[in-house]
């Protein structure tokens, strides 16, 4: 009764946003805040149902109705509470769902506290988001429905692919949605304020929240998307461009460059015609993300589906949202004001300069992600483009941008002077040189590009700092000043020196880890060793342990440097019964900022039929901050979330005065 209740509840879903959508476009056409407030309400309600759809589901799988043949594909009764809610999304038809929750939840919060909008604005906007989820609930319902029923329901299920049964897949895809599909709101506001005719600052600030609430969960989701892959996949490496991480990396880029564009549009009026072009593309990315992962064009561990019919649905998606947008957009980009002229050096050119690299370095990513399918499409012949293709194209333009990143804060509006900048950078140039030339002095193998590398990620932190100091005029005023100014800083400045150095701090450990990293591999018995770098790994026993759903092979390995035992490792190899799989459970002993990080290989026959193991070690050094860089990163968007500035309504205020 339960999981009809459920379905009942997605179709009223789909019903509620029909009616969100056409109520909210008759209210905006004839003027009237009784339909335009029904349509408002019908947004609410329809989020409210879905709720109510969604912990349908979550019920059949945490009670392991096999009768749902979405529970009976995914789920098994032996398997951990916590991962049969999880699987609960870690289907295509179940993620669907979670997207549409997403997709709701921010149509509902649109319509609920968006009172800082023109009421016309808001309507037009509530309308087309309520369109984009009338879209894609039809497409679950009819589609990729996840309460259909099964005749002859199983006694068990076949259970969840084994890899995605880890806490970090739990937390991962709604924080990846919550940036995905909150990016539809500024995709709403976008095609708004074309049909209004109004892109002006007042525009650019109310879709700054928007674009930076999404861009920070995006943040997380993907860092936690990285370090899943990092310790759960078992290859020792936290990014290998797969085509699906690039699928939410694109987005993330997009949506970095609509954060600095819309700060042009908001404090100077320029640009207005590229900042809602950004609005358009960051979620028509994201839908490009669906594509790509839904559809069976890619081979992945990260894919959702394999079923070509549901791709073609969800292609037609994509060009029936965004292919009359962006008609829109060419139509009213001509008559859109210029805004103001600036020099070429302030710093609006220092976020223009930003906005090229960000815009190119999508496109290599792009080119690089699709070409292999169009190939593959056109002749028949896979190929494969990998990291050294993303190493000569997108690392440069990254190089570049971190270069400049620093100056942009510092820079005046409209005209400025470049030698005050450059004084406040002394301290972080003077660093960053000081750092590159000595880890390629001391650090062996030496490595130019990575020394580079290094220097470019401590100019990224210590100018941050630099430049909040400066603000702040530390050094400069008596320290009660100081301290007083620093209180009273706003906090986007705050998010956004965080942010920078975020970056940075993610820059340093992505260049010493993937230099510097050392690896070996031997097979062992009980009491042999290993040796990786300065560390000696010693096998000292393999037994076998009975999980909840699972049988492994867990060794004790000890970890000894300098003839000192650091830690004791236990890596596995599960076997899955259900699914015959089998997976690899890392072990990793944090040394500081650094990781010691051992896989359990398979069991094979040695020297006179006694058992050996593949034993694989790798020393990943700074690997700690290639995480904790864009958590700091989200940390200061959600920072800069809180300032008042942004909650500030001057289309609310002017249209009182008036």
């Amino acid at each position: 009764m339960i999981v009809e209740f459920g379905a009942f509840a997605l179709i009223l879903a789909l019903v509620l946003s029909l009616a969100q959508t056409g109520l909210s476009a008759a209210g905006r056409m004839r003027r009237s805040m009784l339909l335009t407030g029904a349509g408002e309400g019908a947004a609410l309600a329809s989020f409210g149902v879905l709720a109510l759809s969604f912990a349908a589901l979550v019920y059949a799988f945490v009670v392991s109705d096999f009768s749902v043949a979405n529970v009976a594909a995914n789920s098994h009764s032996e398997k951990p509470v916590l991962y049969r809610v999880a699987a609960a999304w870690g289907s295509h038809e179940g993620s669907m769902l979670l997207w549409n929750i997403a997709l709701t939840g921010f149509g509902a919060v649109l319509a609920g506290r968006g009172r800082d909008l023109p009421r016309d604005l808001k309507a037009s906007a509530v309308a087309v988001q309520g369109l984009i989820g009338s879209v894609f609930l039809a497409y679950t319902v009819l589609a990729s429905n996840p309460f259909v029923r099964l005749a002859d329901p199983p006694v068990e299920g076949r259970s969840l692919n084994p890899l995605l049964q880890d806490p970090a897949l739990a937390v991962h895809p709604p924080f990846l949605y919550a940036g995905y599909v909150g990016m539809s709101v500024v995709f709403s506001l976008g095609v708004a304020a074309l049909v209004e005719g109004r892109i002006d600052a007042a525009w650019a600030r109310w879709v700054r929240p928007w674009a930076l609430a999404a861009w920070s969960f995006l943040t997380i989701g993907i860092a936690l998307g990285s370090y899943w892959a990092y310790y759960e996949l078992g290859w020792g490496g936290w990014w290998f461009w797969d085509p699906v991480e690039n699928a939410s990396f694109m987005p993330w880029l997009v949506g970095a460059a609509l954060l600095h564009s819309a700060v042009v549009t908001e404090k100077r009026g320029a640009l207005p015609g590229w900042t809602v072009f950004l609005a358009l593309t960051a979620f028509s990315f994201s839908m490009l993300g669906a594509f790509l992962v839904r559809s069976g064009v890619l081979t992945s561990v990260h894919a959702f589906a394999v079923d070509p019919t549901r791709g073609v649905l969800l292609l037609a998606i994509l060009l029936s949202l965004a292919g009359p947008a962006f008609a829109l957009f060419a139509w009213r980009a001509p008559k859109l004001a210029p805004g103001g002229l600036f020099a070429p050096v302030s710093r609006e050119s220092a976020l223009v300069a930003n906005n090229i690299l960000l815009s190119a370095a999508t496109l290599t990513v792009l080119l690089g992600t699709l070409f292999p399918l169009i190939r593959e499409a056109v002749t028949g012949e896979a190929i494969s483009v990998g990291p050294p293709y993303f190493n000569l194209t997108f690392n440069p333009l990254m190089a570049i941008l971190c270069l400049l990143v620093p100056f942009g804060p510092l820079l005046a509006w409209k005209r400025a002077d470049l030698a005050p900048a450059m004084r406040t950078l002394i301290p972080a140039l003077i660093i960053g040189v000081a750092i590159g030339l000595a880890a390629l002095w001391l650090l062996t193998p030496r490595k130019a590009f990575a020394s580079l590398g290094l220097a470019l990620g401590a100019w990224l932190i210590v100018g941050a700092l630099a430049e909040a100091a400066q603000r702040v005029r530390l050094f400069r005023a008596p320290l009660a000043e100081s301290l007083r100014r620093m209180r009273g800083l706003p906090r986007g400045a705050w998010g956004a020196t965080l942010a920078h150095a975020g970056l940075g701090i993610f820059v340093i450990g992505a260049c010493f880890e993937t230099a510097w990293k050392i690896e070996a591999a031997q097979t062992l018995a009980p009491g042999q060793s290993l040796k990786v770098g300065a560390w000696e790994l010693v096998l000292r026993d393999v037994r076998l342990v009975d999980g909840p759903n699972y049988e492994a092979e867990k060794a004790r390995i000890s970890a000894r440097r300098d003839g000192r035992e650091v830690c004791m490792l236990t890596p596995s190899q599960r076997f899955y019964p259900t699914g015959g799989e089998t997976t690899s459970e890392v072990a990793i002993c944090n040394v500081d900022v650094s990781h010691l990080y051992v896989v359990l290989g398979e069991r094979r026959e040695g020297p006179g039929g006694a058992p050996v193991w593949l034993v694989r070690g790798y020393w990943n050094p700074l690997a700690v901050l290639i995480f904790a860089g864009p958590a700091v990163m989200a940390l200061g968007g959600f920072i800069s979330l809180t300032d008042r500035r942004l909650r500030l309504a001057p289309g609310r205020r002017r249209e009182a005065r008036t």
